[in-house]
């Protein structure tokens, strides 16, 4: 079915392929007095192999709608923006899981003058999610809100800038009886930075980060039940970033974070973390990225207190031509579960995709993705192969 699928995308693609260069997608903007209206739309066709993401899997094609709205402003050097976009799944194997998810956002950046800045923003998600659901009978169903934003004092050319920010968010599962009911938290966040400029596109930082969780309900299940998840995290890292010439720019951070819990029958970790993000240009039209993370990260899903969670990625993008581009991409995570298990999981990725911009307004791209993960909970071990077609579509 797979070979059946490549073919067929393959042929419409020769079908509309147009004979000479065309521009770059770029959705056009409907003028309503001061401010503009962007709307643009995405549909594709997909073959999911495992879409639970569980061992034994089940197939299904999917069809996806996902338009998108965009309504902005702008004021001097203040922009203001309001999206809305829903997608909208079917799947042809198990129309039980057929869903439609909204994403709802405000956001605004302010820029008072040379050396002050704001930027806010402000969403809400409705979401179903079908894969990896904790329970086979109904899918994972959450709502989600969220609002923060970020200060910035200093000159673009000054020896030094600050920036502080902070954030809510508040999720909570939809799921009938007490399923999830576990997971209910809000967050609470607090980042500031301090750059110390080294060079004309070099910059040394030092970053604090604080986070507040506080979970509606006890644990239901486990070694654990009836304790709740209740916690707060401190960070420090140290780096550098740098835009030192114009084929390398990156940022680089290590330090260390510690999580307290509020009740003491659960283990307080502390550990080394690291942030790394390197972009390399060796051509206008081509770059690789290296992104790779180590961090703590809250649990709850599965029982566990929290996660120790490392990833590497690799992303390369190449435009052959004005109107045809490709990506590739490597990944790896490694995700270390504190609860009665132990459990590890180790996950292999790879993606390729192409685009091709037929006109500004309408693009068409074919994608493949695999993912394997290898856990000690033989239930959570699974592959999946996942092959897309997509059609992108705007004024």
């Amino acid at each position: 079915m797979s070979l059946m699928f490549r073919r067929a995308a393959v042929s419409a693609l020769i079908v509309v392929a147009p004979s000479g260069p065309v521009l770059a997608f770029e959705p056009a903007d409907i003028q309503l007095g001061d401010m503009t209206l962007t709307p643009s739309l995405r549909l594709s066709e997909s073959y999911n192999d495992n879409f639970r993401a569980t061992r034994d899997g089940e197939s299904s094609w999917i069809t996806t709608i996902e338009p998108t709205f965009v309504l902005g402003a702008q004021d001097r050097l203040n922009t203001y923006a309001l999206s809305y976009r829903f997608n909208s799944r079917l799947f042809h194997s198990s129309h039980r899981d057929d869903n439609t998810d909204h994403y709802l956002s405000a956001d605004a950046e302010m820029e008072f003058d040379s050396r002050n800045r704001l930027d806010l923003n402000a969403g809400y998600d409705r979401v179903e999610d079908a894969a990896d659901s904790v329970s086979q009978i109904e899918n994972d169903k959450y709502h989600r809100y969220h609002a923060g934003g970020q200060y910035g004092f200093g000159a673009e050319s000054a020896r030094m800038q600050i920036e502080l920010g902070a954030d809510h968010e508040q999720l909570r599962y939809d799921n009938s009886g007490t399923l999830n009911a576990d997971r209910d938290h809000d967050t609470d966040s607090l980042t500031g930075t301090v750059y110390y400029r080294l060079a004309p596109k070099t910059r040394a930082l030092v970053e604090a980060r604080y986070r507040d969780y506080r979970y509606d309900t006890v644990l239901q299940s486990g070694a654990q039940a009836g304790h709740k998840l209740d916690s707060d995290s401190l960070a420090y890292l140290a780096g550098v970033t740098w835009d030192a010439t114009a084929r390398t720019s990156g940022t680089a951070k290590i330090g260390r974070e510690r999580k307290d819990f509020d009740d003491p029958v659960f283990q307080d970790p502390s550990e080394t973390i690291w942030e790394l993000g390197v972009t390399w240009k060796p051509r206008t039209y081509s770059s690789f990225t290296l992104a790779t993370s180590r961090e703590i990260d809250e649990g709850g899903r599965n029982g566990e207190n929290f996660i120790r969670d490392r990833r590497t990625e690799l992303d390369w993008t190449h435009r052959w031509r004005s109107y045809i581009g490709t990506e590739m991409s490597l990944w790896h995570s490694n995700q270390q579960y504190a609860n009665e298990a132990n459990r590890r999981d180790r996950t292999n990725g790879a993606e390729v995709g192409m685009t091709y911009d037929l006109r500004r307004w309408l693009s068409v791209g074919l994608g493949y993705q695999y993912t394997d993960r290898n856990s000690t909970r033989d239930d959570k071990s699974f592959e999946r192969n996942l092959y897309q077609a997509t059609l992108k579509a705007s004024l």
